[in-house]
């Protein structure tokens, strides 16, 4: 045994490069973390270890899917604490896998914080009872929004819950230089508006994916037709190319639209947003990352973080991705655009707020790590 002492900090989260939003928020995190700690050694648990220690040269990574118990606890104990999150994991069905590990390492006597949490919907009695069992032995709680913190509420959690903000608000922007667009065929000094379009999946099951399929070539042949725009499709997931066609083939303006194609860093979609002129949008991590490039933009609120996000920075709240919801949607885009210099001004605004937010988390785990003594290294 060694007399160095090397505090070192777990990351648990969706991360390995399936969805953008989950990248955004892990580099954010770890930027935060690596300027508050620089003397830290951070372990990623991962979906796709080879793809975060590509992303994340300069972190350990180790896969946690599939572990069973003793190996789940021969992981925990090569950290000091456990940061659990940030971002949406906390629903029903996928929470029990994340809360499991939280309990193996509270039971290791490693202590877990809650980093800027996603909660909801948790209506399961297995994942709402796992919650109340395990988040109150948290050394601190953080969610990224009020509706996290309700839903946690709901489920019987009753320890403090903070409500901070999503860590992707740290995100710097890279440049998305001409040869980029170049080879998205995206030529340069047109007007393109930003559309994001998702599967349904487990956080989003209630969607009718022709319904709205068929709303969102509504607007994207209005913003053709009465704005002259170009459509860009930004893909936050793989799976979200399919659907950008889908919508593509309800379009009779199918010609006056991309899809973006490449394998991008979030940092480099956030550097895209200077290009786009307008931002409409389902997912999160894309309406937050518009808020972030002084974008005017229009949520597509299909769960509550999304809504949630919309009313934070004051952006236009709709009923949400159905049919009935043309009209007013199509109302919307109509005065956003008229509106554009305005609505930016206030979301800019709105967002400074959120970043100082964001940035409160960073400050409450380095307030925890600084109380922690680090196992010397063996």
């Amino acid at each position: 045994m060694t007399n160095d002492h090397v505090l070192t900090v777990g990351v648990l989260g969706s991360y390995g490069g399936m969805n953008l939003g989950d990248e955004a928020i892990l580099t954010g995190l770890l930027s935060d973390l690596r300027r508050r700690r620089p003397d830290a050694r951070v372990l990623v648990f991962s979906r796709d270890p080879e793809h975060t220690r590509r992303a994340f040269p300069d972190v350990d990574t180790t896969g946690w899917e599939g572990m069973d118990r003793e190996s789940r606890g021969q992981a925990v104990r090569r950290v000091d604490l456990l940061v659990l999150g940030g971002g949406g994991i906390l629903y029903d069905t996928e929470a029990r896998r994340y809360l499991r590990f939280v309990a193996e390492a509270q039971e290791c006597g490693v202590p877990v914080f809650a980093y800027a949490l996603g909660a909801g919907p948790l209506t399961e009695e297995l994942d709402r009872g796992m919650a109340r069992s395990i988040l109150h032995r948290c050394v601190e709680i953080t969610v990224r929004d009020e509706g996290s913190k309700l839903a946690l509420e709901d489920a019987g959690v009753r320890c403090p819950v903070a409500v901070t903000a999503d860590p992707a608000l740290l995100l710097k922007p890279e440049e998305f230089n001409g040869d980029a667009l170049e080879g998205e065929w995206l030529p340069d000094g047109r007007r393109w508006v930003g559309m994001s379009v998702r599967e349904p999946g487990r956080a989003a099951h209630t969607l009718d994916v022709d319904a709205y399929h068929q709303l969102l070539a509504h607007v994207g042949d209005f913003l053709v037709h009465r704005l002259g725009a170009h459509v860009l499709f930004v893909p936050m997931e793989r799976q979200d190319i399919g659907h950008a066609h889908g919508v593509l083939s309800y379009m009779t303006a199918a010609d006056r639209c991309r899809v973006l194609h490449g394998t991008y860093r979030p940092s480099e979609i956030l550097g895209l947003m200077r290009h786009i002129d307008l931002a409409v949008g389902m997912r999160l991590h894309f309406l937050i990352f518009a808020a972030m490039a002084g974008v005017p933009m229009l949520p597509l609120p299909y769960a509550g973080k999304v809504f949630d996000f919309a009313q934070q920075v004051g952006a236009p709240t709709l009923r949400g991705v159905v049919r009935e919801a043309a009209g007013p949607l199509l109302a919307e885009v109509d005065r956003l655009w008229d509106e554009r210099p305005t609505r930016a001004q206030e979301v800019a605004v709105k967002l400074a707020t959120l970043r100082k937010r964001a940035t409160e988390t960073g400050e409450r785990l380095g307030v925890q790590l600084n109380r922690i003594v680090p196992a010397p290294v063996v």
